[in-house]
């Protein structure tokens, strides 16, 4: 299964996130994705399925196969209470890949001092089943495959 970038910006590995739940691999596997800076900026459905959660800084969609993708918007954005954050689906939605999710502030995001990095990971997989195709540095688009979850 392909998981598409949910955002644009750079790849950098998820041993990078500052927050050791992501960066330990405690989740699962995945990478992150750092966005350009933007006074606004959207979150897309990495993958078709279901919402499985949403909450304004992270959402998890969850396949026909039974298989969630997180997508943490920034770290330790739960803090912001959901201000500068618009959801644009509910838990229980269906969405297809590259359907708007979320959309937010990477600017306003930096300004309150919280780290807009945004980790991207297959929850529960088996490391040894999750591909990243992208080396950390490059740059990434919107529904740009960025995964490969065997």
């Amino acid at each position: 299964m392909l998981v598409a970038s949910p955002l644009g910006g750079t790849v950098r590995a998820v041993t990078e996130v500052p927050d050791p739940v992501f960066a330990e691999l405690m989740v699962g596997p995945g990478v992150a994705i750092v966005p350009r800076p933007a006074a606004r900026a959207t979150a897309w459905a990495p993958c078709s399925g279901v919402v499985a959660a949403v909450h304004p800084h992270a959402f998890v969609v969850e396949t026909a196969d039974r298989r969630a993708v997180l997508v943490h918007v920034g770290i330790d954005t739960v803090r912001l209470q959901g201000q500068g954050f618009t959801l644009h689906v509910r838990a229980g939605d269906r969405v297809m890949t590259g359907d708007r999710i979320i959309t937010w502030s990477p600017v306003d995001v930096a300004a309150a001092g919280l780290s807009t990095m945004c980790p991207v990971i297959a929850l529960q997989a088996e490391q040894t089943a999750v591909r990243v195709l992208l080396e950390p540095g490059t740059a990434v688009v919107p529904g740009e495959p960025l995964l490969d979850w065997a």
